[in-house]
C-alpha cells in the first residue's frame, strides 16, 4: 500500500477531528450540550428506555406519551439494523462534534470524487460544515436534521462517481451513503436531496441527448436506480413502519370534513396550506444569505452599550437596567414566527460561488446554479406561487413543514460551485486574462448586490417587526430599536464587502505572483473559517454547554410528582402548568395525555382540537385520567384527583353507532362515556349488530402491565362490550380471549372496544406488528445485495482487465 497516496488524506481528517473538536471544545471536558428538542425527547423516550433496559425487549409501542403510539418516530432499535453500527463507527466523536465531524468528512468525499486538490477539498468542507444554518440547528436540537444533512454530499459523490463511468465505486457508494441517509430518519432532508438528484439527472441528460450518448444515460440511470432501491431496502424496516404511521399520523389524511367550529374543513392528505408555509423565507430576507444580520439576525440578539437602545433605557431607568435590557433585544423585522439565527452562507464563499458562474464551465455549474435558484425560490414557501404548485401536484411534499429549510440545497450547492471555481481559476489553462475578468465580474456582483440589498432595506422598508407591540410600553424605545436594526445592517453589510474585498485581493496577488498557491489556500482557508465561525458563535457556543448528568437527566421531580408516584395503579396524568401537547417533562415521570412530537396521532389530533380543547370531562374520564397538575401561587404545581375517571377498563350499558368520523367526533359532545359508547359503523368489514344485556354484576379489571401486552380478567353473566383507555392502533394491536384471537374495533374515536363473552375470562392485547417482521425479512435480502453487487461487479471487472 502506498502510504503517500493517503497521507493527504489522513491529515484532511485529522484537520476536521480538531476542527470539530476545537468548535464544541467543552465536549473535552465531558460537557454536553443543552438542546431543548433533545431534552423533550429524553422525556418521551424514557419509558421505552427502561423498559428496554429491563426485559432486552423492544416494545415499539410507548404509554407515556399521548395516552399511547407508537415508538417508530420516539427511538426504535429495530432488528438487523446493520448500517446503524456502520453510522456509529462514522460518528466516533462526543455529540455534537460527530456530526459537525461528518459534515466535512461528506463534503470531502464530494469534492475528491470531482478530483479536487485536497487541500481545496479541506477549504470546501469547513466553508460547507461552518454554514451557519448547519450550526445553529445544533442549538435547538434538530439533531436527526443534521445528521440527514451531513450524509448529502456521500449520496452526491457516488451519483458523481456513477456518471464518471466509475461504476463499481459510485454503486457502492451511493447505496452505502443513501442507506445511511435514509437511516438519519429525517424524511424532509432526504426528500430536498432527490430534488438535487433529479436536477442533476435532467442536466446529464441534457447532455447525453446532445453528445448522442441516451444508451450510456440510460445504463447509468439504471445503476442508480438499483442503488437507491438497495439503500431503501436496507432500511425497509425503517421506511414501513414510518409509512405506515404516517398514515395515521398528521400526516396522513384526515377523515373529518369539518373544522371544531363548524366550519368546512381544507381536506389534504397531508398537512394544511398554512402549516406547511408557516416558516417561509421572505424574498428579500434572502440576502442575509450574504449578509448575516440583514434582517436583524435571530429573533434575539445581545446588543452592547453602545446601542441605541441602550442609550435610552439608560436614561429612563439607570445603566444597571439597561445592560439587563439589551442582552436580549426583538432585532429580527421579518416574517417569519421565530427564527434561531440567519442562514448565513458566507461572504467569501459567495464570491466564489460568482466567481463559478463567470468562470466555471460545462454542466456541473448549470447543475449547481440551478438547484441553487430553485432551492431559495422554494425557501420563499407563500412568498412565491411554486410552493403552492408543488402543494398541489407533487407527490408527498403536503407531508412536511418549514419549507424554508429547503435552503439546505443552497447551503450544498454554494460552496460547492464556490470551490470548483477556485480550482479552476488556480489549475485551468485558461488565460489571465480571462480570470481577471471573471474576478472583476465577481466583485461587481457581489458587492452590488450588497449595496442593491442596503439600499432597498432603506428605500423600502419599515425595519417594524412582527412583535413589536412588546415595546410599546415606553414611547420612544421602539425606536432606538429600530434605530439598533438599521446599524446591525450597516455594520453586516460593511463587513461583507470588506470579506469580498479581501478574498478578490487574495486571488489579485496571486495572479500577480506576489503570493503562492499554497499561502493563498492557507489565507482563504482561514478567512472563510473568520466568516463563518465569527458569525456562528454569537448563536451557539459554549455558554450552550453544561455538566452531562444535567443533560442526560434533565429533569428533576417535584414534590407534584412524588406524590402521584405513591399511587402503584396505571393511570394517565394532564399537567396543566404548561401546555401539555408541547410538554416532555411529565412524559418522563408519568403516563401523559400529552407529549412533544412533530406528528401525532392524526385522530388524537382531532380529539385535541374538538374535545380536550374545550375540557370535555366525559373525555377526559375515559382517557383515564386520575391526576391533573395544575399551577398553584409561588410557581408551585397542585395535584388533583379526578375521582371521575372510568379506569383501565369498563363496560357499557349502549353503543350509539354513526357513519362518519365527522358524526362520531361530534358525537363526543354529549357521551357518557361510563355508561355508553360510539362506533363508526362505515368501513367495517362485517355488520356490527350487538345487544347488550344489562348485568350489574359485571366486572373487569387490568391484571398485568407491559408497554405491548396488556392482560384483563372479566367476569359477567352475560355478553358485554368492554371499552379500554387505550388508544386504537389496528396495524399492531391484537385482542385475544382465553389465547383465541377476536376482531376489535375503534370506539369513541380513538380508544379499543371488544365485545365479551359470559363467563369469566382473560382478556389480552398484545402489540405485534406485522411490519417488524416483513421489514426486517427485506432488509437482510438487501443487505446481502449490498454485498454481493459489489463483490460481483469487482470480479467481472478484475476478469476484464485481465483478459
Amino acid at each position: 500500500m502506498n502510504f503517500k497516496k493517503f497521507l493527504p488524506h489522513l491529515i484532511s481528517l485529522a484537520v476536521f477531528v480538531i476542527a470539530a473538536l476545537l468548535y464544541f471544545h467543552p465536549v473535552l471536558k465531558g460537557q454536553k450540550m443543552s438542546q431543548s428538542d433533545i431534552t423533550q425527547h429524553i422525556g418521551m423516550a424514557k419509558e421505552v428506555n427502561d423498559f428496554r433496559k429491563a426485559t432486552g425487549e423492544e416494545p415499539y409501542w410507548a404509554e407515556s406519551a399521548f395516552s399511547g403510539m407508537p415508538t417508530y418516530q420516539i427511538g426504535t432499535y429495530f432488528p438487523n439494523d446493520y448500517v446503524n453500527k456502520l453510522d456509529g463507527f462514522l460518528r466516533f466523536l462526543p455529540r455534537p462534534a460527530d456530526y459537525l465531524f461528518l459534515y466535512f468528512l461528506g463534503f470531502y468525499l464530494l469534492l475528491i470524487a470531482l478530483k479536487i486538490d485536497w487541500k481545496l477539498s479541506i477549504l470546501g468542507a469547513l466553508a460547507f460544515g461552518f454554514s451557519t444554518y448547519l450550526i445553529i440547528i445544533f442549538g435547538a436540537g434538530h439533531n436527526a436534521k443534521a445528521h440527514a444533512i451531513a450524509y448529502m454530499p456521500m449520496v452526491l459523490a457516488g451519483v458523481l462517481w456513477v456518471f464518471q463511468k466509475r461504476y463499481l465505486i459510485g454503486f457502492s457508494v451511493t447505496s452505502l451513503a443513501m442507506a445511511l441517509e435514509i437511516k438519519a430518519s429525517h424524511p424532509q432532508m432526504t426528500y430536498y436531496l432527490l430534488f438535487v438528484i433529479l436536477i442533476l439527472g435532467i442536466v446529464e441528460l441534457i447532455d447525453a441527448i446532445k453528445k448522442k450518448k441516451i444508451p450510456l444515460f440510460v445504463t447509468q440511470s439504471a445503476t442508480l436506480i438499483i442503488a437507491m432501491i438497495v439503500a431503501v431496502g436496507v432500511n425497509a424496516t425503517r421506511l414501513m413502519a414510518t409509512k405506515e404511521y404516517a398514515d395515521y399520523s398528521t400526516r396522513g389524511k384526515t377523515e373529518l370534513t369539518i373544522n371544531p367550529d363548524g366550519t368546512p374543513k381544507e381536506i389534504t392528505n397531508g398537512l394544511s396550506r398554512d402549516y406547511i408555509t408557516q416558516y417561509s423565507y421572505g424574498i428579500d430576507e434572502t440576502f442575509n444569505l450574504l449578509v448575516p444580520r440583514y434582517m436583524g439576525g435571530g429573533t434575539y440578539e445581545t446588543l452592547g452599550e453602545d446601542s441605541y437602545t441602550y442609550e435610552f433605557v439608560e436614561s429612563i431607568a439607570g445603566p444597571q437596567q439597561a445592560k439587563g435590557f439589551v442582552e436580549r433585544i426583538l432585532t429580527y423585522w421579518g416574517d417569519q414566527p421565530y427564527v434561531e439565527a440567519p442562514a448565513y452562507i458566507g461572504a467569501v464563499i459567495f464570491f466564489f460561488f460568482f466567481l463559478g458562474v463567470f468562470l466555471v464551465r460545462g454542466k456541473l455549474k448549470y447543475w449547481l446554479v440551478s438547484a441553487t435558484i430553485f432551492s431559495i425560490a422554494m425557501s420563499w414557501g407563500k412568498n412565491f406561487f411554486l410552493t403552492d404548485l408543488f402543494i398541489d401536484y407533487m407527490p408527498l411534499y403536503n407531508k412536511f413543514r418549514a419549507v424554508s429549510s429547503f435552503q439546505v440545497v443552497a447551503e450544498l450547492c454554494v460552496p460547492l460551485l464556490g470551490i470548483l471555481a477556485i480550482k479552476e481559476f488556480f489549475f485551468s489553462k485558461v488565460d489571465n486574462s480571462q480570470k481577471i475578468e471573471a474576478l472583476k465580474k465577481a466583485l461587481y456582483v457581489t458587492g452590488g448586490l450588497v449595496i442593491v440589498g442596503l439600499l432597498y432595506a432603506l428605500g423600502f422598508s419599515t425595519f417594524e417587526g412582527i412583535r413589536d407591540a412588546n415595546y410599546a410600553q415606553y414611547e420612544g424605545l421602539i425606536d432606538a430599536v429600530i434605530a439598533d436594526r438599521k446599524s446591525l445592517l450597516y455594520s453586516d453589510s460593511f463587513r461583507t464587502i470588506v470579506l469580498i474585498g479581501i478574498s478578490f485581493g487574495l486571488c489579485w496577488l496571486y495572479i500577480k505572483k506576489k503570493i503562492d498557491y499554497t499561502k493563498t489556500i492557507i489565507a482563504l482557508v482561514a478567512l472563510t473559517v473568520f466568516d463563518l465561525v465569527q458569525v456562528n458563535l454569537r448563536y451557539v457556543n459554549a455558554e450552550d454547554f453544561t455538566l452531562a448528568r444535567k443533560v442526560d437527566k434533565p429533569f428533576v421531580k417535584s414534590p407534584a410528582d412524588i406524590e402521584i408516584e405513591k399511587d402503584k395503579t396505571h393511570y394517565r396524568v394532564a399537567n396543566f402548568t404548561t401546555d401539555p401537547f408541547q410538554d416532555g417533562r411529565t412524559s418522563y415521570y408519568h403516563k401523559s395525555i400529552g407529549g412533544y412530537h412533530a406528528a401525532k396521532m392524526g385522530r388524537y389530533q382531532d380529539l385535541i382540537e374538538f374535545q380536550m380543547a374545550k375540557n370535555n370531562r366525559e373525555v377526559l374520564n375515559m382517557l383515564n385520567i386520575k391526576y391533573f397538575i395544575f399551577p398553584a401561587q409561588g410557581g408551585k404545581e397542585q395535584v388533583q384527583i379526578n375521582p371521575e375517571a372510568n379506569g383501565n377498563a369498563w363496560f357499557v350499558d349502549s353503543i350509539k353507532t354513526v357513519n362518519s368520523a365527522d358524526e362520531e367526533i361530534i358525537a363526543l359532545d354529549s357521551l357518557k362515556t361510563k355508561t355508553e359508547a360510539t362506533i363508526d359503523i362505515n368501513g367495517l368489514k362485517e355488520k356490527f349488530d350487538f345487544k347488550i344485556k344489562t348485568d350489574s354484576i359485571a366486572s373487569i379489571k387490568i391484571t398485568e402491565y407491559a408497554l405491548n401486552h396488556l392482560k384483563y380478567e372479566s367476569n359477567t353473566t352475560s355478553d358485554q362490550f368492554a371499552v379500554f383507555s387505550e388508544i386504537y392502533y389496528k396495524d399492531g394491536w391484537n385482542a385475544y380471549i382465553d389465547g383465541e384471537l377476536e376482531s376489535h374495533y375503534r370506539v369513541n374515536y380513538v380508544l379499543r372496544g371488544l365485545k365479551v363473552p359470559a363467563g369469566e375470562h382473560t382478556i389480552e392485547f398484545k402489540f405485534e406488528p406485522k411490519v417488524i417482521q416483513t421489514g426486517s425479512t427485506i432488509s437482510l435480502v438487501s443487505y446481502f445485495l449490498l454485498l454481493l453487487i459489489p463483490l460481483g461487479w469487482f470480479f467481472i471487472d478484475k476478469r476484464k482487465t485481465k483478459n
